[in-house]
């Protein structure tokens, strides 16, 4: 097991990186800059030398791939002693900031220029500057100085210090040399204050103004000002200012161009301006110019050199009458599709230039006089880039070095070499050919730091190695080693140091020297090996390794065992799904070695935590069983069990037949369709060792629910059959089909759903149930019936077919109903009375043809609306709320009510203002509510059916009774004596509107309950007898014919023996003589509102 601590340790440095790569986030940073590789140890040179991945690149370089480790794997953290040594470990200089180009502007009152340049090694690096190839002698000359390795230039000049600046880094490994910088100066000085001479054309001539710019750094960009400041020219079709000369262009010049005219110029670093002196325009009075053919006065170069990825313009412009137009075209090929074309045409403009879009083009310009053209080749140049970089190599002495170093760039790169800074010739061991030096015998005076150059004219790019020469004595890194092997088997003793340069080995057994012969061989790795090992060959062998610098002894001691024997049992097995087994793995080995236990299933390790617990192990010293329980189909396969010493590993394997239902039958094919039948054919899928007995087939229609067993031709489907028909299905239907197979264990999973496919059409086979009628309007014949399902359609087009005839009668009338989702059919002739009785059926048909029809039925055509009112309509006032209503139903015949229907409105309304109510059946009375008192009514009577509303019955008049009394009884009193009340109150006098009182309810309930016990009196008291126990509530109101009036204050009562009370008094136990008396209860009258 690996130290626990050494996972930590990797997330800890991994951390520690991604906080350096922030830190020096845009800097071309290398990997080796931040991480030290290690190399794994090895006993050979070869496997000792160490590499340095190292990113050095120059101008026009891009961020680069990673490239492979030349000879040799490498990790982070190779062992906890690299790690603790990284910081102690001499290395040479590697380059984490070099300087860039740069454009300095001289109009700053700083003209102090910093070049950075940050290199890491060990021991640290020194610095010095180079400036176009000469050494700056920072010491001497004041204009220079350095903060760690930075350059500061003081007082910055164009003439001293413009020029390609070059780092050097050093340390006692050696030295490397940085990518070069350009150190440029931006500055744009005046225009010279000449007078310029004034251009005069005529009218419809053409004309150029020269802008003459002066001295500038870098690029500038130009634009002409139209006699004064902010009036600038506009550039069109005639008017054309040129980015490349900065002249004006003015195609054919009209009078509104008479003027002044200033060239001004901007610096693109400092975005100085500076305006020349003006150009005077004028018109020559001898005329107009006619007209005349293009000439073309502006274009760009004969060739154009553009660095890969940059925007190209190409200028063209001609001065012509009428003025020209401009057309592009690429020699060969096309133009881009990326191009525009700006400034009415005279700039075509490419972005991001590419290789392929090099080529020759051509601008033409015309009118109607003629033509002109001219053609350019555009270049595209790419900058070198690195496609493979050297890496840090550690070889000994002696061996040869083979470093190769690839850029792509066009032109095509050519490369140096330097070593410690300084250029690398050929000679009689170095050769240097295409990218790939080679250095033949290597010595101690070749280590040093590598550089490989690789340039084009337009940049260079460098890419530096380490080269380490490695002396050391021979040394082992475990010693002694004890190796255990078995009888019978080969044994291979190792003897690896470490050792530069390689060692000369030889073999010792007991203290003498080891002969090889055919059991026992030297290899060429100075491996010893023992063929076919013995009990003979245990002992103390010895490797002994020397070179210039001293030797080193590795002691391996070798024990032979008699080899380990495994069985396991039973070697074959078949069960069934749901059974369980056990499988045991029996061990012998040499007492003095332990044992380990391995399960395999099928190749791979057994996870018995992961099984759902159907495994389990049982294990001794020297057994080790393995039971599976309720046994799934996927345990079959073949299990090992792995047995496994210090000296050997032995597998012994044994088969598990898993006996299940049958897995899903292959593809469902549907080989033909019918209108009712489907040929269906599929695969056998696997038996699961249980031979297929048979096989049921399925189908789903967006009519069944779910999967449902269809019948088949044969019947049944045999296990040892692939096709089957399925029968009786339904015509013009959209069916998926599925097989399920049975075995004797059981039934298995079904196959995956057949394609859809649709039954073919038939004439329908189902018809309408269900044919009734009735009902409808006067002189109608309503028929009803059951629609057919889609299922039962059988085709499009399916409509249904209605047929009837009056009783009596011979012909059938036949009517085509188009609707498949009709349910009715209405027939109306005003010449048959109602309920007449007719025959009739209901047919079904589609575009195949007419389907069967139903059985003849009976149906009477419609009764119609009532016709005759009811009759002996009378009406009772109840109260002053409410009004009985009675009648008698009309005479019996057609038109029978269904309902009443009775109209009620004041005699002060007009009729449409009735309200209206309806009886809920044949009912021939109702009571109309929530009427107004003493008010006079009209109420009339009409029935109605499902057809319409007969006749209503003539009005008749009734007045409801006088409201009841508003005022409550007053001045209740009340004694209690035990469980009776003795109730008194004073009488209700009636108001002249108002029904006069014929007696009174007492209402009393018990409190906290709603149901009230009613005593009726004629009188104004009552005598009540209460339950015991509780407390109860009493109120009284006036009855009239009118109704009931308000109710009076409550009285609230406690009933119990021994009470006695009266209004306005204590409600008092009456207790046994030598008690003091108590008062127990307080039995108030008190007011409150009704309940």
């Amino acid at each position: 097991m690996g130290s626990p601590w050494k996972p930590l340790l990797l997330l800890s440095v991994i951390s520690g990186l991604a906080d350096l790569a922030k830190a020096v986030a845009g800097r071309p940073v290398s990997y080796a800059a931040v991480l030290r590789m290690k190399a794994d140890s090895s006993s050979s040179s070869t496997l000792n030398s160490r590499m340095r991945l190292r990113n050095s690149q120059g101008v026009g370089s891009s961020s680069l791939e990673w490239p492979p480790f030349s000879r040799h794997r490498f990790s982070a953290l190779s062992s906890q002693e690299d790690y603790m040594s990284e910081e102690s470990e001499e290395f040479g200089p590697i380059f984490i900031q070099e300087p860039d180009d740069a454009i300095f502007s001289l109009d700053t009152d700083n003209k102090k220029v910093i070049m950075n340049c940050e290199a890491r090694g060990n021991p640290a690096p020194t610095y010095s500057w180079l400036i176009n190839g000469t050494n700056v002698n920072v010491e001497a000359d004041f204009r220079y100085s350095m903060i760690d390795g930075n350059l500061i230039i003081h007082n910055a000049s164009e003439a001293i210090n413009h020029g390609r600046y070059q780092c050097r880094a050093e340390n006692s490994i050696g030295i490397v040399m940085s990518r070069e910088a350009l150190l440029q100066f931006a500055y744009l000085e005046a225009f010279s204050g000449r007078t310029r001479g004034a251009v005069s054309v005529r009218e419809g001539q053409g004309v150029v103004l020269m802008c003459a710019p002066p001295p500038h750094s870098p690029e500038i960009i130009y634009s002409w000002v139209f006699n004064e400041l902010p009036s600038f020219v506009a550039e069109d079709s005639r008017r054309f200012i040129s980015q490349e000369m900065g002249n004006l262009y003015i195609s054919k010049v009209q009078p509104l161009d008479v003027g002044s005219y200033v060239c001004q110029v901007k610096n693109t670093v400092t975005n100085a301006r500076v305006l020349s002196p003006p150009t005077p325009l004028t018109l020559k009075t001898d005329g107009i110019m006619g007209e005349y053919e293009p000439k073309i006065e502006a274009h760009f170069p004969q060739t154009v050199l553009a660095a890969k990825g940059v925007t190209v313009r190409l200028e063209c412009f001609a001065l012509g009458n009428p003025v020209p137009t401009i057309t592009w075209r690429k020699m060969s090929g096309n133009i881009p599709k990326k191009a525009r074309l700006r400034k009415s045409q005279a700039v075509l403009e490419i972005p991001n230039i590419q290789l392929e879009d090099s080529g020759s083009y051509e601008c033409k310009a015309e009118n109607t006089r003629g033509g002109t053209a001219y053609r350019g080749h555009l270049q595209v140049y790419t900058l070198p880039q690195w496609i493979s970089m050297i890496n840090d190599t550690q070889l000994d002495s002696g061996e040869q070095l083979r470093w190769e170093c690839r850029a792509a760039g066009k032109p095509r790169p050519t490369y140096r070499w330097m070593r410690n800074g300084e250029l690398l010739s050929p000679q009689s061991r170095v050769e240097m050919v295409n990218g790939e030096l080679i250095i033949h015998r290597l010595q101690q005076a070749d280590s040093g730091m590598y550089q490989c150059v690789a340039e084009n004219k337009y940049g260079s790019i460098y890419s530096s190695a380490e080269l380490k020469i490695l002396a050391s004595a021979p040394m082992f890194s475990t010693n002694p080693v004890r190796l255990i092997a078995t009888v019978g088997r080969d044994v291979s003793l190792e003897c690896r140091p470490r050792a530069s340069p390689k060692s000369r080995i030889t073999w010792k057994k007991n203290d003498r020297r080891v002969q090889p012969s055919r059991r026992i061989m030297l290899l060429r790795n100075n491996t010893l090996r023992i063929i076919n090992s013995s009990r003979t060959d245990e002992g103390n062998y010895v490797c002994r390794a020397e070179n210039q610098f001293g030797s080193a002894e590795l002691m391996t001691v070798l024990l032979v065992k008699e080899p380990m024997r495994v069985e396991l049992s039973p070697v074959r097995v078949e069960v069934t799904v749901g059974e369980s087994v056990v499988l045991s793995c029996k061990v012998t080995h040499d007492p003095s070695l332990e044992v380990s236990f391995f399960w395999l299933l099928n190749n791979q390790p057994l996870n018995a935590q992961h099984e759902g617990g159907h495994f389990e192990y049982i294990q001794t010293s020297s057994t080790a069983d393995l039971m599976i329980r309720s046994i799934l189909l996927k345990h079959a396969g073949k299990y090992g069990c792995r047995a496994q010493t210090s000296a050997d590993s032995v597998l012994a394997e044994a088969e598990l037949l898993v006996r299940g239902p049958p897995g899903p039958p292959g593809v469902v094919i549907v080989e033909e369709i019918t209108d009712t039948t489907a040929t269906l054919s599929w695969s056998h899928g696997v038996d699961n060792h249980s031979p297929i007995t048979t096989y049921n087939v399925q189908a789903r229609s967006p009519f069944s629910l779910g999967w449902q067993t269809v019948k088949t031709d044969p019947d049944p489907v045999t296990g040892n059959m692939e096709s089957a028909m399925a029968v009786e299905l339904n015509p013009w239907v959209e069916y998926e089909f599925r097989v399920v197979a049975t075995n004797a264990i059981g039934t298995g999973d079904p196959s995956a759903p057949s394609r859809g496919v649709r039954t073919k059409e038939a004439v329908p086979s189902v018809a309408p149930a269900s044919v009734r009628g009735g009902n409808g309007r006067r002189h109608e014949l309503v028929i009803s019936w059951e629609p057919i399902s889609e299922e039962f359609q059988n085709g499009e087009g399916f409509g249904y077919i209605v047929a009837f005839r009056a009783n009596g009668t011979r012909g059938w009338k036949e009517k085509m109903v188009t609707s498949a989702d009709s349910t009715t059919y209405k027939y109306r002739d005003e010449t048959f009375p109602p309920l007449t009785p007719f025959e009739v059926r209901v047919g079904v048909y589609n575009n195949k043809g007419d389907g069967p029809f139903s059985g003849v039925v009976t149906v009477f055509s419609a009764e119609g609306e009532p016709r005759e009112p009811p009759s002996e309509l009378k009406a009772f006032a109840i109260s002053a709320l409410e009004i009985k209503v009675t009648w008698k139903p009309p005479s019996p015949g057609p038109g029978r009510p269904q309902g009443y229907e009775v109209s009620y409105w004041k005699d002060t309304e007009q009729e449409e203002m009735a309200k209206k109510q309806r009886t809920t059946g044949n009912e021939t009375n109702m009571l109309l509510p929530g009427l107004e008192g003493n008010t006079q009514y009209l109420i009339s009577v009409k029935g109605f059916n499902s057809v319409g509303q007969g006749p209503s019955s003539s009005a008749i008049r009734i007045r409801t009774k006088k409201n009841a009394p508003s005022l409550p009884p007053g001045n209740l009193m009340w004694i209690q004596e035990g469980n009776n009340v003795s109730l008194s109150w004073d009488p209700v006098k009636a108001r002249d509107n108002e029904s006069a009182v014929i007696g009174y309810k007492v209402l009393l309930r018990q409190e906290g309950r709603g149901h009230s016990q009613v005593t009726r009196t004629p009188n104004s008291a009552v005598v009540l007898t209460l339950p015991e126990g509780g407390t109860y509530i009493i109120d009284v109101r006036a009855v009239s014919e009118g109704g009931e009036g308000a109710a009076s204050a409550q009285v609230r009562l406690l009933t119990s023996s021994g009470v006695r009370a009266k209004s306005g008094q204590l409600s008092v136990y009456n207790l046994p003589a030598g008690v003091t008396w108590t008062a127990l209860f307080l039995s108030l009258m008190v007011p409150s509102f009704p309940l």
